[in-house]
């Protein structure tokens, strides 16, 4: 950072509010830089948004204070603003953003931008029912939403997670002034679509699937005028839309300045928990987080299975690689993407593996971070495994070490030969596999095979064998017909009780379940500790 720049703030968790002007913080008169940073040790930080604000002819912050969609609409009331900008077509600055929304308000949702009616609230009935279908992604929020909280809660704006149609489902707020909020409806049970109470941060975040910042005059209804409120929305891990999570205030002092750093850092908490759940529905495949060198802000999330075929992409990666669920069904390599090593993928740590790839056809590299499938890490997972498989680490990639490669495997089996081995199994997985064949394919006794087999992969060769033939039943689950009982012959299993017993096992849910999951579009998969038994 320049050497100038002095903190205004520092933040609660690692983060730290930059004033960086030309000559001084507090009635300069050149242009005013606020950065929200990341502070990573005392010399290092990293940038999350930066908003710069000029001017010309104010001095300094007094300028900056100043409501500029206020002041472009002086002499107006906020009705006659709405009916110049929708119904005759005028531009107004300060309200280009909304002006779609407010003509939706009028024509489609028919709204009377005047009518005083009190706040929506639902009872605590409905919001325990609003909640259940996210329960998962609410377990998974809790962090960030701490994280969120602490840098905008000495501001005074409120968190609020919202569902689809929302709902505030979930909140973080000053208890003290619970009434005051809840008054402005800004509190938990407040519902916010935009077909209720107009143009506001987190219903026309939800009908145009896209952060959306709406500051004071720009809502829709009169008497939200004193209000300001950023929504961010939050994807599932198949894309779609699942919640936002917003930061509102009704302090008549908020600025646009103040509401857009506010903003940054619901995203960063939003795409926090958006690494979250996706990891979690996805923690028995390689996960893979990548981000273009130099430019960690552009980062994705892959999920491959061993065969390094692609099986779920996050939002983001579905914009940036053209994917899409009849894509991602028919089955895509992940080297359509990425050049890479592949033995990466047969490393079976439990630390992630540091990367360097290369997108495919060009020669821009990219970090990344690919962390094992869960089921992988010991056999079993516990409480505080699935805990570390599922913390983001979009952060991370930026630091990662210049020199990567596949680790070694010291006192284990030779990494050629144990390549050589999981390709005859998986060429093999509907024949008795033996582990005598195997000790033989090692050149190595029967005792010491299992042992340098387990140290390598990091479970026994039965269980490794059994794993692989789940993982090919899960395959044809998803993309082929064929009844369960041919699949479980297919896949190596003498039925399909022997099948379903150990698909349970491994993955929590039935055969039957995971195809139906398949066809309708799954929820977010709840956790469940999975042991392979003989």
């Amino acid at each position: 950072m320049n050497e100038r720049a002095s903190f205004v703030r520092a933040l609660p968790d690692g983060f730290g509010l930059v004033c960086q002007p030309g000559l001084g913080c507090e009635h300069s008169q050149n242009d005013v830089s606020f950065t929200l940073v990341m502070l990573r040790s005392s010399h290092e930080a990293s940038v999350i948004a930066e908003v710069d604000y000029s001017a010309p002819g104010e001095n300094g912050l007094a300028a900056a204070n100043k409501n500029r969609t206020q002041r472009s609409i002086d002499g107006l009331s906020h009705v006659d603003c709405i009916d110049l900008v929708v119904r005759k077509g005028t531009l107004v600055p300060g309200v280009e953003e909304v002006t779609t929304s407010w003509r939706r308000c009028l024509t489609a949702h028919h709204l009377d931008p005047e009518i005083q009616t009190a706040p929506h609230i639902i009872t605590e009935k409905e919001i325990e029912d609003s909640r259940e279908p996210l329960r998962n992604l609410i377990l998974h929020a809790q962090e960030e939403l701490d994280r969120l909280y602490a840098i905008v809660g000495p501001q005074q704006y409120v968190v609020l997670l919202c569902d689809r149609d929302g709902v505030a489902i979930h909140h973080r707020g000053d208890e003290s002034v619970a009434d005051a909020y809840k008054d402005c409806g800004i509190w938990l049970g407040g519902v916010w679509s935009e077909q209720i109470e107009g143009t506001n941060g987190i219903g026309t975040c939800i009908t145009d699937q896209r952060a959306t910042m709406v500051h004071r005059g720009q809502h829709f209804r009169t008497r939200h005028s004193n209000l300001s409120c950023a929504g961010t929305p939050i994807s599932d891990p198949l894309g779609r839309l699942a919640a936002v999570l917003d930061t509102s205030s009704m302090n008549p002092q908020t600025t646009e300045q103040s509401l857009s750093l506010a903003m940054a850092a619901a995203k960063v908490s939003a795409r926090g928990i958006e690494e979250r759940i996706f990891r979690e529905y996805f923690r028995y495949a390689w996960n893979i987080a990548a981000a273009p060198c130099g430019d960690s802000d552009v980062a994705v999330l892959l999920a491959v299975d061993n065969d390094q075929r692609i099986l779920g992409a996050d939002q983001i990666a579905r914009r940036a690689f053209s994917l899409n669920d009849e894509v991602l069904n028919r089955g895509m390599a992940l080297a359509t993407i990425f050049e890479y090593d592949s033995s990466i993928f047969r490393c079976k740590r439990m630390q992630d593996v540091a990367a360097r790839l290369l997108r495919t056809g060009t020669d821009e590299p990219w970090n990344a971070l690919i962390t094992p499938p869960a089921c992988r890490m010991s056999g079993w997972c516990s409480p505080t495994d699935a805990l570390l498989h599922s913390r983001p680490r979009f952060g991370m990639l930026a630091h990662l070490p210049l020199s990567v490669g596949p680790p070694t495997n010291r006192g284990g089996l030779a990494p050629a030969r144990a390549n050589r081995i999981c390709e005859y199994i998986d060429s093999h997985l509907q024949e008795n596999i033996a582990l005598e064949v195997l000790a033989e394919i090692a050149q190595l006794s029967v005792h010491h095979f299992a042992r340098a087999f387990r140290q390598s992969l990091g479970i026994p060769p039965h269980n490794y064998i059994v794993q692989r033939r789940v993982e090919h039943a899960h395959q044809l689950l998803r993309n082929t017909d064929l009844p369960l009982s041919e699949i479980a012959i297919v896949a190596g299993f003498t039925d399909q009780s022997h099948l379903a017993r150990h698909f349970r096992t491994i993955t929590g849910v039935s055969p039957s379940l995971t195809r139906h999951r398949f066809r309708t579009g799954p929820d977010i998969l709840p956790h469940r500790p999975a042991h392979v038994g003989s």
